[in-house]
């Protein structure tokens, strides 16, 4: 009798029987994301949007349901549509050039010839760790309208001295450049690890192929750090519209005599620390969260028509 007669039919694998400890143990390992997540992010959102449907004042022992009213008055005040403006102003005012200065720094100390790179990297994160409170005292000494340096350099061009917090442009301009001076040096360092993990290849083909330094940063630099621009310009959008503590610290918690620093986020914790209003703030706050929200919509159909292009 052969071997293959003798050999006995192979026992069937008997499957493990998985515990319920083992079953719940993945999911115990993200839960403190998720309760952290609901405790300080979507539960004080939804909080939110229930005091924006109330006339809502600490004082008060009951809170009235007034629906939809104080969306209503919203689009009724217009100091709504003042830090709306003002707040898209300094965002355009700090953003766009901001990025762009980013992008010529991270260049520059891409450069293989620059020496002590690591204190010049250091030095770029100087303006982000300074305190707020310091800069703005800087910043206003700086374009002070009888004093500082900006105004000896008018003195000396004989031109008229300049009420910086006075007039809506130039607060919105010096708002834009403390903003512009505190983040600029951190997206350079975003930009310049990008570039860094550029292979050394293509530059030494597009050496080989005659190609300058702008016709290499051109064609070789920036499509490569694509992701690494779109991912900087969704987030400075979303935080360029929450600008909170500079016009804070340069005007008042009114954005100056006649609002021409007030932003969304400042109308905010006016009405809610000034006014006690609340319910009508957390109208605005709601506000703010669908415009940032579109915002971040239109970035995002952006990125995917410049990455299908």
């Amino acid at each position: 009798m052969s071997s293959a007669t003798l050999a006995l039919p192979a026992r069937p694998r008997r499957r493990r029987r998985v515990g319920l400890g083992e079953k719940i143990a993945p999911y115990s390992y993200i839960a403190p994301f998720f309760l952290l997540f609901l405790a300080f992010g979507l539960g004080p959102l939804i909080y939110t949007g229930w005091v924006s449907l109330h006339d809502w004042e600490p004082l008060q022992t009951e809170h009235e349901f007034v629906g939809l009213q104080n969306y209503q008055v919203m689009l009724e005040d217009p100091r709504f549509w003042k830090a709306i403006r003002n707040t898209f102003s300094i965002f355009a005012l700090s953003t766009i050039p901001g990025l762009i200065l980013s992008l010529l720094l991270a260049s520059v100390l891409n450069n293989r010839s620059l020496r002590v790179k690591t204190f010049w990297r250091m030095a770029l994160l100087v303006p982000n760790i300074t305190p707020l409170v310091t800069v703005s005292l800087v910043f206003a000494s700086i374009f002070g309208r009888d004093y500082g340096p900006v105004a000896w350099i008018l003195q000396l061009l004989h031109l008229p001295a300049i009420a910086w917090d006075v007039n809506p442009f130039t607060t919105q301009l010096v708002i834009a450049l403390m903003v512009i001076w505190r983040w600029t040096g951190y997206n350079a360092l975003i930009f310049l690890a990008a570039m860094q993990a550029i292979p050394a290849s293509l530059y030494e083909s597009a050496e080989i192929d005659g190609a300058g330094r702008w016709a290499t940063f051109v064609n070789v630099t920036l499509p490569m750090i694509r992701p690494t621009i779109l991912f900087s310009v969704v987030v400075a959008s979303v935080g360029g519209l929450q600008i909170f503590a500079e016009p804070l610290l340069f005007t008042d918690p009114m954005g100056g005599n006649n609002g021409q620093g007030l932003t969304m986020t400042l109308l905010v914790y006016s009405q809610a620390f000034g006014s006690l209003h609340f319910g009508y703030a957390s109208a605005i706050a709601v506000a703010l969260l669908f415009i940032v929200l579109a915002v971040a919509f239109v970035n995002f159909l952006l990125t995917r028509l410049i990455r299908s292009a």
